[in-house]
């Protein structure tokens, strides 16, 4: 299962925000959104192969966490207002510690980056940066963990998380910054030719 984890350092944690305000009153909600359809939307189809998380550090609350499971989901359109309803049904329900189900492939918890990559003993961690090693030299396979900012890069603490992890590459896409969307679509290609 190839997964997805971006983080949102300023995006909303409370699902009280207007569907008509995506990029303004959420903290830049949007980016985020534009990333669930990169990981899942085909021509005619979802991936069912892909997860993704989508780890929310914005105001009001403490963290919050959404994960997105294709082989699970349903009602996913293409675009970023639907989508956006989706996230903010499970932003309103009261999360804890616990991943608690929102809608079908949707689930929401309070947890942070280091509770989440806890559940992934045993994988390799594909971090996206900018100043990374080239694509080119890297074997990507469908188990990979690939990690990025949404509108922000990581901030040292996060870093150091992930350069703890027993088993990391620290890869770039190429020679030009891409959005995060963009940088998911890249990578999938690459493993949809690699296959």
């Amino acid at each position: 299962m190839t997964t997805f984890v971006v983080i949102g350092h300023k995006v909303t944690t409370e699902g009280k925000f207007s569907l008509n305000d995506l990029s303004g009153s959420t903290g830049r909600l949007d980016v985020l959104l534009r990333c669930v359809n990169s990981a899942f939307m085909l021509s005619n189809s979802i991936r069912r192969d892909v997860e993704l998380y989508l780890v929310l550090l914005g105001e009001p609350r403490p963290p919050v966490m959404i994960h997105l499971k294709g082989q699970e989901l349903k009602y996913l359109n293409p675009d970023e207002r639907s989508t956006g309803a989706l996230v903010k049904n499970a932003l309103m329900k009261t999360a804890n510690d616990v991943w608690q189900k929102s809608t079908p492939g949707i689930y929401v918890a309070r947890k942070n980056l280091a509770d989440v990559l806890a559940e992934f003993t045993g994988r390799r961690i594909v971090y996206l940066k900018e100043e990374g090693s080239s694509v080119s030299d890297a074997a990507l396979t469908g188990n990979d963990i690939f990690i990025l900012g949404g509108k922000d890069d990581l901030t040292s603490e996060e870093e150091e998380i992930i350069q703890n992890w027993p088993n990391t590459l620290k890869i770039s896409l190429g020679p030009i910054s891409l959005h995060a969307d963009h940088c998911i679509t890249v990578a999938l290609n690459r493993l949809d030719n690699s296959s």
